[in-house]
């Protein structure tokens, strides 16, 4: 680090400092994806495709970066993503991550494998949030799961539908966090003893150290491995969309299917009855190999045009990629990521300062687009970088962020 550098500002800040605070094991986690990681290094590299237009000489005052989400007003187009285990990055990371969200006026999402159970995050904040789940093999636990998460106060189920297995993520078994046997807790050991601030912040002070929302189904509630080995057994790769609409019809709240990459997908997923779709490929830890988020986002949202609102996941890391991908359609977008370094590195107070960081760079772009609402921001802004000939003909070819959300 420069002898300078005293103030984390940026993803990249925070991410240095989260490193150097956390275990190697569970920086990893968070920081890695699957197998040669090509994917998710290219959800972060593709936005680079894209180059955004600058107009001049326009009366830009008053730039507003207000919108709705989901049916809720929020202070900009941002989500914080539902992220496993964040309660292993900062004590309690499951309620910091909800009260930044809260601050900076934008919906929080939680993980059925989070650390702290829904009821837990519903009293740090009172307010709607939104709920992630799994399809799982077991339907009455699902049921029991959505009824925590709608007397909990959540309104939204955002559903993950690109895990009917886990993919190989090949960090974790380097660093002995999976299948290391002996050598391998020996190995996380020492790694926990070399970062004492951890170790003390959310080793010994943020227990109990188990996901919340599913502490009653497992025998021992305190061995994250029994967690894991059970969470695996419950993938269910039998899923179809027969069980999305079946979905449908026990939630009365909004539907957001999460991981549609493809165009036909998205249109399966809201004749199911979703409320919207967010495109991702689960942050590059799933299906190596396969296309950035980004580059998949404007073909979906032309799919999708008005019957649905489109969200982005996946490699978000500024404002500008946050304008980027509302030019090429999209509502909304997720950072998962982001947010978790900034908690591990900083705590509560580092999220809202990254989340007032991207705020400000969205309204910067805009001013300098010349435009003042959001729902300006189409594609006519928006280009194919100079001497980049990989983005498709669909790739503008969309209905920008101003449609209508559906009633």
């Amino acid at each position: 680090m420069n002898l300078y550098d005293v103030t984390p500002v940026s993803v990249a800040d925070y991410r240095l400092r989260a490193r150097r605070r956390l275990p190697g094991f569970l920086f990893n986690y968070i920081d890695g994806g699957a197998n040669d990681e090509d994917t998710m290094a290219a959800n972060v590299a593709d936005f680079r495709r894209y180059r955004l237009k600058q107009r001049v000489m326009r009366n830009v005052e008053g730039v507003d970066t207000r919108t709705t989400l989901a049916g809720h007003a929020a202070s900009m187009p941002i989500a914080l993503a539902p992220v496993g285990m964040a309660g292993m990055f900062a004590r309690r990371g499951e309620v910091q991550g909800a009260r930044a969200a809260k601050t900076a006026g934008i919906p929080f999402t939680t993980s059925t494998v989070g650390i702290c159970p829904v009821e837990e995050v519903a009293a740090a904040i009172h307010q709607p949030f939104w709920f992630q789940l799994y399809m799982l093999r077991d339907r009455d636990l699902i049921l029991k799961l959505l009824q925590r998460a709608q007397n909990a106060g959540c309104d939204t189920l955002v559903f993950t539908v690109d895990l009917p297995v886990a993919g190989l993520r090949l960090r974790d078994y380097r660093n002995g966090m999976l299948g290391g046997g002996l050598p391998g807790k020996l190995s996380q050991l020492a790694q926990i003893i070399t970062s004492p601030l951890w170790a003390v912040d959310v080793g010994l002070k943020g227990k109990p150290h188990n996901f919340g929302n599913l502490r009653d189904v497992v025998p021992d509630p305190d061995d994250l491995n029994a967690y894991k080995a059970f969470v695996d057994a419950q993938f269910d790769p039998t899923v179809t969309w027969e069980d999305i609409a079946w979905l449908r019809s026990v939630w009365q709240g909004k539907i957001l299917i999460k991981g549609v990459l493809e165009a036909a997908d998205a249109r399966a997923a809201i004749d199911t009855g979703a409320d919207g779709v967010i495109v991702s490929n689960h942050g590059g830890r799933q299906l190596d190999g396969v296309a950035s988020s980004i580059t998949k986002l404007a073909a979906v949202a032309a799919a999708v045009g008005d019957q649905a609102e489109v969200y982005l996941d996946g490699g978000v890391r500024s404002g500008i990629d946050v304008v980027k991908a509302l030019a090429l359609g999209a509502r909304g977008v997720l950072i998962g990521r982001p947010w978790v370094f900034a908690m591990a590195a900083c705590g509560e107070g580092g999220v809202v300062k990254l989340l007032e960081l991207f705020r400000q760079e969205i309204a910067t772009a805009m001013a300098l687009m010349g435009v003042t609402s959001i729902d300006e921001i189409t594609s006519e802004l928006v280009e194919m970088a100079v001497n980049d000939h990989r983005a498709t003909a669909t790739d503008f070819t969309n209905p920008g962020p101003g449609a209508a959300p559906p009633a």
